[in-house]
């Protein structure tokens, strides 16, 4: 005699296996949430990248506009000694000449010392820093907005499966591979 609960534990297994063969859709839909999964991993690391040069940047302006206020204070410091020596009574002895000439010697150098660290050669970094920093900054925006995506388009894609609904799987493909193309464009600085 056949056993009713065995045949049917058959007629089940047979079924699910012959379902997973004629609907290749969950299959596909695995497929793309690994991608969307691994694209968004890579965003991640992208965005991380992004905010510690965003960090190191922000650093080197802080310090590099630090170093330009104490050269600015030293410079008029010179500047208010060579007043200060200009106005004294006997000002046109060498010896007090000669202090005036070297204070706004050093005054010219605290302004500008090509080659060096002059207050213009550090304006001209610092900026170079300010820019640097602002790239890295949107690139980190850019690749959150691309991380969101890719977040939301794997929960669709696991509802398409879910319910069934084909159509909420390509929203989720579509979704997905326009953030990932869009983290790949803030990749490769083209936004």
């Amino acid at each position: 005699m056949v056993d009713p609960v065995e045949t049917a534990h058959e007629q089940m297994h047979q079924a699910q296996h012959g379902h997973r063969e004629s609907d290749p859709f969950p299959r596909r839909m695995a497929v793309l949430v690994s991608f969307l999964a691994a694209s968004l991993a890579l965003s991640g690391i992208g965005a991380k990248s992004s905010q510690t040069s965003y960090l190191t940047h922000h650093i080197a302006v802080s310090d590099t506009y630090n170093f330009f206020q104490a050269k600015n204070l030293r410079a008029n410091l010179r500047n208010s000694q060579a007043v200060l020596l200009e106005s004294l009574p006997g000002a046109d002895s060498p010896a007090i000449q000669e202090r005036i000439k070297t204070a706004r010697a050093e005054e010219s150098r605290m302004r500008d010392e090509p080659g060096g660290d002059g207050m213009k050669q550090l304006k001209v970094k610092a900026e170079e820093n300010e820019r640097e920093r602002d790239h890295a900054f949107h690139a980190y925006h850019g690749y959150e907005y691309a991380s969101g995506a890719l977040e939301i388009s794997i929960v669709i894609a696991s509802v398409s499966v879910v319910t069934k609904i084909k159509a909420l799987g390509f929203a989720a493909a579509t979704i997905g591979f326009l953030a990932a193309g869009y983290a790949l464009a803030v990749y490769g600085h083209l936004t």
